[in-house]
């Protein structure tokens, strides 16, 4: 992350994977039974186990590879694999985490309708942050070259707790402004966005994998 160019990069791609956006009608959905303070303790779990996932990630990510023998362009390539499904999804204006399915959802709203929280599963994991995340925090971590870019990584986890905070505290009228429609659209637009920048990852990690396809471009 040696330029301002590559400091954008990781903000926009996480803010494009994890959307909070697209997850408003989940929260609003989940929450429905909820009382106003068992909503604003949901919004502040949601937002801060964000965050723990993202600085988690960035802090100890590359030393789990390490741990496993995976070398990083191969992980690039993967990752860049996984994010660009992602995006595919987000392009048929789903959320870039989603992977609940029907038994999921009903288990999550027995949950809800006892009380338990569901701030960390399903809003955090998978549906806001998953492995789409976790694998864009750890590609861009091994790119920092100094503390204060990994520092720089760890508080795009703040920025994107507080987008999260936001994003569900003003749930109902989000979602009376936009409308299904606007969300989608909102959606679709950033899974555009991400699929060009999976792409870019997989070329760097194909790159380091190929030596050749580096000096063939």
């Amino acid at each position: 992350m040696s330029t301002s160019m590559d400091l954008i990069k990781p903000l926009v791609t996480l803010v494009a994977i994890v959307n909070p956006l697209a997850i408003v009608p989940f929260f609003i959905h989940y929450t429905q039974g909820y009382s106003d303070a068992q909503r604003r303790r949901t919004v502040r779990m949601s937002a801060f186990s964000a965050f723990v996932v993202i600085a988690v990630s960035a802090l100890i990510g590359l030393q789990l590879l390490s741990f496993f023998g995976i070398s990083i362009a191969s992980f690039q390539v993967g990752g860049g694999l996984l994010l660009l499904m992602s995006s595919l999804s987000m392009l048929n204006a789903q959320p870039a985490e989603s992977k609940t399915n029907v038994e999921e959802l009903r288990a999550t709203e027995v949950k809800a309708s006892m009380g338990a929280s569901i701030a960390v599963v399903p809003l955090t994991i998978p549906l806001l942050t998953g492995p789409a995340t976790i694998s864009t925090v750890v590609i861009y971590a091994d790119k920092a070259k100094h503390l204060w870019e990994l520092a720089v990584l760890v508080g795009y986890g703040v920025v994107v707790a507080l987008a999260t905070a936001i994003a569900f505290s003003l749930a109902q009228p989000i979602a009376r402004v936009l409308g299904k429609t606007g969300i989608n659209i909102m959606t679709r637009l950033m899974g555009l966005i991400l699929a060009a920048l999976a792409v870019e990852v997989m070329t760097d990690g194909l790159g380091k994998l190929f030596p050749i396809l580096s000096k063939a471009g």
